[in-house]
């Protein structure tokens, strides 16, 4: 240690800051004999300091310099602590010469009288060598020490006073975890009162005489370390600021009253003896206090001049002292502490005091005298367990305790005697462990502490878990208190790797990085956020694992239902529980409380009736709704008799609604706000021409006035209040609709970047401990920036290096950080793709469309705030290079989305809006669903589907009776309606048919039936049945004067009641039927529709007699949907329907209720692509089924080889074409397909053909 009257001196004196200057008095520097870790140079400023810079240099004229250090400070020249910036910052970087200064002012100025600097690495072709300059000025304070039965008591001048604002500062250090510092209270109830809980501070507050409005907050942790720490309490009424050396919490008192009323005194460092019985129980502060200020009066000051308004209860002092108190730190893997007993004792006594966050560790072990066996103390679980052992063979494991691993202080003391050993923690002789032994208890000649050094047998040092990772103090052995400053100069025992004289525990949870309500747990070296039923994921809980809107599920696939949306991503909002309806519009439903139809009833002595109404969301959430959707409603509307409702426009209405901003409101659903009209009056066809609403005719019949509220400003409503109930014969019903928008402002802002130097520039980006940067992207660049902010040295950048990889690159202080995903496709080909970057304090990651995300974590004790402070630009730099070419759609930092549209509108070189969804999105268009783009978006056009809904996946059914059929009539173009619309277009088709693709799906228990039949005027017909035993049997006949083909698929009985899809695909000469799950091809002559025919072949007729009772679903012909044409379209279509048909849900997989609720969605339900070929997963994966398939594969080809060569017999209508033939194919579904030479025939061109369902 250098003293400071071995520096000389020189003192500058500006306005705010003094500098001391020491220079080393030498040989050019301090170089100690040996360099190791083991070296520090201290430095003793003679007072209390408050120091704000140091500066260093290496020995002059030589190799030797400080590459890095730390820097450590003490009041009294024991128990240090390691300096550290941004609550994690221990290392400085040093020098890289012997001459140059490295200079850094501390974000923080430290107050302390002793410096220590603490080598870590130095120059490899030198050794250790540093000069130090270090900053700063003269600190002065006022001191009080408590022993935790004194106290200091400030007197007010009246009985009792009343404030609204009271500021309180001190500082205070201890080595104790509890203890009352502040109390002060009132005889109507009024309290307050700072105290330390388990090493943390709790503020308690309460203004009123009401246990329901106590108030009570903590902040900080580990408090009791001996160091000093501030505090700041600042109140105005209501309203608190409470803070703990760097960390602030603002919170509002409880209660309706404003004023602090306190009796008498305030006392600090424990509660004064005339207060109430419950508060005098609690313990008193044990250590020393600060400049305490209370309203501007300094509390010690007074005290110390023996002010009549200060009186002190018991023994306190103006000095602070410290006990004798020297921790020692294991914080590696390798530390360990090894301590030497007393072998000839005959007996055993260990005690010691621990902290630590880790779950296990060991904390003990010996061998006893003469190896008569070995004891270990170790964690588990955070439990104390003891082993006793002897050659391995485990002869005693006992264990107690319960959460030893809270980072508080416990004590152990382990004792020995003859053959009992007994374990007791904190104390607590009540649940003593106790652990018998064959053997004489003699204490060993060594104990290991924390950990075992490499390479020692195990019979000597035994550790069967992790070494210890935590601080140890007051280590007693064979009742001889070890001095740890002994251990530490190698006079007695060894270690490796520990920092004596000194505690280095981190609560790594204060404050708190995990997000949104997320818990945070610890380990010595890190922490851990539990996101469970938070809404967010990730490292810190902060991305949200929802979308944030109903358009985002859509656009995902996702069908009408509940989702859970999260407004504004990784914002404050939480996520909210809402109604997505997936029309062609995408409406977001936010329900309330009563939207039923409420009637009421008139009295006399009821002059108004108020209705409230609550949203599932809440006025945040509302407003988040509003403002990012295009278009929004509420149905409102009013059932009256006698009960007017708004009177003339010049009169004063009897009912009123208001919204979100509590304005009241004198116009109804369907008018224009201001009017005091409803919709009837806004079209002047009201019930009474000389009123502007239905219900204002006053008439005894019930009548009423509905209509949608459209301005967004007022909506959504939250309270009516009717005023016409007050006669005895007026009635009046009410109903408030859900509230719904539509669009998506956020999802499909988009610009356009037409040139390498054009760029949007937005507000610097202010995300210091969390960012998240999400957004869609497509070009045809093979690379570019996407975003860039930049600051003093800091810097965010997100680009596309080459066409397949985007890379994250970050700055924070520790050097650039980069993070690339490489894409096993290239990026440039015109799609939309999905780019999301996060980083935060543990971790950055990066995640490119469905890809697994990448993440690189952060280093535990590094710089961990982002500061930017350059503009932020998007599609380029400020340098204009690399910029981006392409679209940018729905960029979102932090959950909050940029209008890159609007400044696009004035910004040369980028255009707002991008066209070519379809490109990315039309493969959501599905059943032959045709995308149609949008300005914003894209939707799918159903008229050339049997499906309906947004995606074209809706299927269209129908529940058939016996005496239910549909029949659709072909016609020719020339006689279709021109002025049919575009739904109706899916009802034709061209009456030259060169290929058919039929597909339909069907449900039934019925045998023998009639699935499907088409006809022509010339007795040619295709027939679909399923026969007696439920096997589906194909009837085809193709010339009217030869017999009909039969094609039979015994595979399985078909009428079991479930579902069976079909498609039948003919193309000149193949003909293919599927059934799912299992799937049969076969292939045969071509077949032909011609003009309608009464006669029908006898064996159909029979069958169709039967009539058909079940199910058919999602009915196609070529482009024809002949089923969804007569349940929707009827009037257009040219069908005939005889017997009752309704639409269905029999066509689902699965039956389903049609009046149950829909099913709950969240954002795991379409995590990944949407797979458009999935079989369903019914198969049977049996022998027999395999068999009973072979079996059916071989009859099948006999019976193709039997119509082929029946075919060529034939005559013929048309010159038939010859086919090569086809082999075997097998697709995905593991279809067994066979193919066969057949000839095909020329399409005839008919007047007029039927189809029958």
């Amino acid at each position: 240690m250098v003293h400071h009257k071995h520096f000389s001196s020189k003192n500058y004196c500006f306005t705010y800051l003094c500098v001391f200057f020491f220079n080393y008095i030498g040989a050019g520097g301090w170089s100690p004999l040996e360099s190791n870790k083991y070296q520090w140079l201290e430095i003793d400023l003679g007072e209390r300091t408050e120091i704000s810079a140091v500066a260093t240099q290496g020995r002059y004229g030589s190799s030797d310099w400080v590459t890095s250090y730390f820097l450590m400070v003490s009041d009294t020249g024991k128990n240090w602590k390691q300096y550290r910036q941004e609550e994690s910052i221990w290392a400085f970087s040093g020098n890289t010469n012997a001459d140059s200064v490295v200079q850094y002012k501390l974000q923080q100025p430290v107050i302390a009288r002793f410096l220590r600097f603490v080598p870590l690495d130095w120059n490899a072709n030198g050794r250790i060598g540093m000069r130090v300059e270090i900053y700063g000025c003269p600190y002065n304070s006022d001191v009080a020490s408590f022993d935790g039965s004194s106290s200091l008591l400030f007197r007010f001048t009246q009985k009792s006073i009343r404030t609204v604002k009271d500021v309180i500062s001190m500082k205070f250090k201890t080595i104790q975890n509890v203890g009352v510092i502040l109390h002060g209270e009132g005889q109507h109830g009024d309290y307050i009162m700072l105290e330390l809980q388990e090493g943390k501070l709790a503020l308690h507050i309460n203004l009123a005489f009401s246990p329901d409005t106590h108030t009570l907050v903590t902040l900080g942790s580990l408090l009791d370390d001996q160091h000093w720490h501030s505090v700041l309490i600042e109140r105005i009424n209501k309203f608190v600021n409470f803070t703990v050396d760097k960390n602030t919490i603002q919170f509002q008192i409880k209660g309706n009253h404003d004023h602090l009323h306190i009796d008498y005194e305030l006392s600090f460092g424990g509660v004064s003896s005339q207060g109430k019985p419950g508060t005098l129980l609690r313990k008193g502060f044990q250590g020393c206090m600060e400049n305490i200020l209370y309203n501007g009066v300094n509390i010690i000051d007074l005290a110390k001049r023996q002010k009549p308004q200060m009186q002190t209860e018991g023994n306190v002092t103006y000095s602070c002292s410290e006990p004798a108190n020297v921790p020692v730190t294991f914080g590696s893997p390798r530390s360990y502490l090894l301590l030497p007993g007393s072998p000839v004792q005959e007996s055993i006594s260990v005690s010691f005091q621990f902290r630590t966050w880790n779950m296990a560790g060991l904390l003990l072990t010996t061998e006893l005298y003469q190896s008569l066996g070995n004891i270990q103390l170790c964690l588990v679980e955070g439990k104390v367990r003891l082993t006793l052992s002897k050659s391995g063979r485990i002869i005693s494991d006992v264990s107690s305790g319960v959460a030893l691993s809270d980072g508080q202080w416990h004590s152990i003391e382990l004792s020995g005697r003859r053959n009992r050993l007994i374990l007791i923690i904190d104390k607590d002789v009540s649940n003593a462990l106790y652990a018998q032994s064959p053997f004489h208890m003699h204490s060993g000649s060594h104990y290991y502490f924390g950990g075992c050094p490499e390479g020692i047998n195990s019979h000597e040092c035994q550790n069967d878990f992790a070494g210890f990772k935590g601080c140890m103090r007051l280590i007693i052995i064979d009742n001889h208190p070890i001095d740890l400053i002994q251990v530490q100069q190698r006079i007695i025992g060894n270690f490796s790797d520990l920092q004596i004289d000194l505690c280095g525990i981190i609560d790594r949870c204060t404050p708190n990085y995990c997000e949104h309500g997320g818990t945070c747990s610890q380990s010595w070296n890190s922490f851990y956020c539990n996101c469970t039923n938070t809404g967010y994921t990730g490292a810190t809980c902060h991305s949200a694992l929802y979308e944030q809107s109903c358009e985002a599920y859509k656009h995902k696939g996702n069908t009408s239902g509940l989702y859970y949306i999260d407004l504004d991503g990784s914002g404050q909002q939480r996520p909210l529980l809402i109604y997505c309806n997936m029309t062609e519009k995408t409406w977001t439903v936010v329900q309330h409380n009563n939207t039923e139809l409420t009637k009421l009833k008139g009295s006399s002595g009821i002059n108004r009736h108020h209705v409230y109404f609550n949203y599932t969301a809440d006025a945040d959430q509302l407003q988040a709704i509003i403002t990012q959707a295009e278009y929004c409603e509420q149905e409102l509307s009013y059932h009256c008799k006698m009960s007017r409702l708004l009177n003339k426009p010049d009169g004063t209405p009897f009912t009123w609604w208001y919204g979100r901003t509590n304005e009241l409101q004198a116009y109804w659903g369907g008018a224009e706000p201001g009017s005091q009209m409803c919709a009837c009056g806004l079209n002047r066809d009201c019930i009474d021409t000389n009123r502007y609403c239905n219900c204002d005719s006053d008439r005894k019949e019930w009548t009423n006035d509905t209509g949608y509220l459209s301005y967004k400003d007022d909506l959504p409503v939250t309270g009516i209040i009717i005023g016409d109930l007050n006669r005895p014969n007026s009635e009046a019903a009410y109903r408030v609709g859900n509230f719904q928008c539509y669009g998506d402002k956020n999802f499909w802002n988009s610009a356009f970047f037409s040139t390498e130097t054009s760029y949007l520039h937005f507000p610097t980006f202010h995300a210091e401990l969390s960012a998240d940067i999400s957004f869609f992207f497509k070009t045809t660049a093979s690379s570019g920036v996407f975003l860039e902010n930049l600051g003093i040295k800091d810097f965010i950048r997100i680009e596309l290096t080459s066409p397949s990889e985007v890379s994250f690159s970050y700055d924070v202080g520790n050097g650039p950080f980069d993070v690339s995903i490489r894409t096993p496709t290239a990026l440039n080909d015109n799609q939309w793709h999905y780019v999301k970057a996060e980083r935060n304090v543990k971790e950055s990651s990066l995640q490119v469309d469905q890809l697994p995300p990448r993440t690189q974590e952060a280093p535990s004790d590094g710089h961990i705030h982002l500061q930017l402070n350059s503009q932020l630009f998007v599609g380029g730099t400020a340098s204009r290079q690399r910029g981006f070419l392409g679209c940018i759609r729905s960029l979102q930092l932090n959950g909050a989305t940029l209008d890159l549209e609007e400044r696009a509108k004035i910004t040369p070189g980028v255009n707002p809006g991008c066209r070519g969804h379809c490109s990315s999105y039309g493969s959501l268009c599905q059943n032959n669903g045709k995308c149609i783009e949008k300005y914003n978006g894209f939707s799918c056009d159903c008229s050339s589907s049997a499906y309906t809904g947004p995606f074209c996946k809706k299927e269209i059914s129908a529940y058939f009776k016996a005496t239910t059929s549909v029949m659709y009539m072909f016609k020719e173009p020339y006689e279709m309606n021109k002025n049919s619309t575009t739904q109706s277009s899916a009802i034709y088709s061209d009456i030259t048919l060169r290929k058919e693709n039929i597909a339909f799906s069907f449900r039934t228990t019925q045998t023998p039936c009639l699935l499907l039949y088409v006809t022509s005027s010339h007795k040619e017909f295709f027939a679909v049945t399923l026969n007696k035993n439920g096997h589906l049997q194909i009837k085809i006949k193709l010339h009217n004067s030869k017999d009909a083909e039969v094609f039979k698929i015994n595979f399985r009985n078909l009428a079991n009641g479930q579902l069976h899809k079909i498609k039948i695909h003919r193309e000149a000469g193949d003909l293919s039927v599927n059934h799912k799950p299992l799937c049969l091809t076969i292939y045969c002559f071509s077949f032909f529709l011609h003009a309608d025919s009464d006669d029908m072949d006898q064996e159909i007729s029979r069958v169709n007699a039967l009539g058909f009772t079940g199910c058919l679903s999602a009915v196609q012909f070529n482009h024809i949907a002949p089923l969804k044409a007569a349940l929707l379209y009827s009037m257009l279509s040219p069908v005939i329907v005889k017997g009752h048909l309704a639409q269905s849900t029999c066509g689902a997989y699965s039956s389903t209720d049609p009046s149950s609720i829909e099913t709950l969605h969240s954002l795991s339900d379409h995590s990944g692509p949407i797979d458009e070929g999935e079989p369903i997963a019914n198969a049977i994966r049996s022998d027999s089924a395999l068999i009973g398939g072979i079996i059916a594969v071989v009859i099948f080809v006999i019976l193709c080889v039997i119509a082929i060569m029946a075919r060529f017999l034939y005559q013929r209508k048309e010159t038939y074409q010859n086919r090569d033939t086809k082999g075997q194919q097998h697709d995905e579904t593991a279809d067994l397909t066979f193919r066969n030479d057949v000839h095909s025939q020329n399409a005839l061109s008919e007047s007029q053909r039927e189809y029958f369902i």
